[in-house]
């Protein structure tokens, strides 16, 4: 893992609105090598030039991230894309689909992508985003921009740009402000190296049954996280627990997305009124009970409707908040069903919860 190079008594980030100037003044931060943490229809992304090695390397010292962890390369059109990946006939009916989105395609690389960015390996994970400021500060810069999630490597993901000035804010110097989220969670990522043989990596809001549809074939799924049904301890990862060998995109660990307050997820939680009696234990539930005890402030709840596209906008505000109230465990509630968010939601409540 790299350091983290926060200096003492650092000034916080400054949060930027979305005027002309200041995306223009972002986008020559970005020109000359700096960083900025932008929004995103996903989550916020801690910006870098992707071809710039330096300015890369300034990433994963700010998140504490470690250099087999490879990052997602943000592009402003389809020719930008193949300028530094090799885009394959799949890979051009998909991006027809879903580009501009929540979509990243695992491809080979071309030689102008540094070596930081993809962990050393032979692909590189690219996504046309769909934010308008993201696309807008894409465009004023004129660069591919690498854009992990914007938060402290392990920890939950920031959809505001105060949940980025909380986690990073005195290690960067510049948050531009896109408000919250629309999505709320990361983007899906295929494994398209092989075209014949597609691998959905992660999940996320464009789901498997859309994908297959595109391109005529069932995808292959890795064996996700089990269930967590034990208590244990969700400290961010420690050096020992960090892989010694390259990851083929991000956000594919074990444990990831954790608050350090110590999470299970469960198939059902207890009814309410039983989970009232265990007031040091936060209760989060996909949907709002019906029966809550009056007084109750141990329960809480994703949704009010059992929508998951509400839950998704609401997850990581609401872990980030049960994380600074001072509970003993939380307890989460596995999202039913196994179609459109649901999958997503589940991938990354089991990735918090594992130990």
């Amino acid at each position: 893992m790299v350091k983290n190079n926060c200096r003492p008594g650092r000034a916080l980030a400054r949060i930027s609105r979305p005027t002309p100037r200041n995306l223009a003044r972002l986008a020559a931060v970005l020109a000359r090598g700096g960083l900025v943490a932008v929004p995103t229809e996903t989550v916020y992304g801690l910006a870098a030039d992707a071809l710039n090695s330096a300015a890369c390397e300034k990433i994963f010292r700010a998140k504490g991230r470690p250099s087999t962890d490879p990052l997602i390369v943000h592009v402003r059109s389809l020719a930008q894309a193949a300028e530094i990946a090799v885009l394959n006939p799949a890979a051009r009916k998909l991006a027809a689909a879903f580009w501009p989105g929540p979509l990243t395609l695992v491809l080979p690389k071309r030689t102008c992508v540094p070596a930081i960015v993809t962990a050393g390996l032979g692909s590189v994970a690219v996504r046309l985003p769909r934010h308008p400021l993201l696309r807008r500060l894409l465009r004023l810069c004129g660069r591919p921009l690498a854009a992990p999630s914007a938060n402290p490597f392990g920890y939950i993901s920031p959809t505001t740009a105060a949940h980025v000035r909380a986690g990073l804010g005195g290690h960067i110097a510049h948050i531009l402000d896109g408000g919250a989220c629309t999505i709320g969670v990361e983007s899906t990522i295929l494994d398209l190296r092989n075209p014949a043989r597609p691998v959905l990596l992660r999940p996320g809001a464009i789901s498997r049954t859309q994908l297959e549809k595109i391109l005529g074939q069932r995808l292959r799924v890795p064996r996700r996280p089990a269930l967590a049904a034990q208590s244990g301890s969700n400290l961010l990862a420690t050096r020992d627990s960090l892989p010694a060998t390259a990851q083929l995109a991000p956000g594919l660990l074990p444990r990831h997305y954790a608050p350090r307050t110590p999470l299970t997820l469960e198939k059902k939680l207890p009814a309410p009124a039983r989970a009232a009696r265990e007031p040091r234990t936060a209760f989060l539930y996909f949907q709002r009970p019906s029966r809550a005890p009056a007084g109750a402030k141990n329960i809480f709840w994703l949704t009010p409707t059992g929508r998951p596209a509400n839950a998704a906008r609401t997850l990581y505000a609401r872990l980030r908040a049960l994380d600074s109230g001072r509970w003993q465990a939380i307890r989460a509630e596995w999202i039913p069903g196994t179609t459109g968010l649901a999958p997503a939601l589940n991938d990354r409540l089991a990735r918090a919860a594992a130990k």
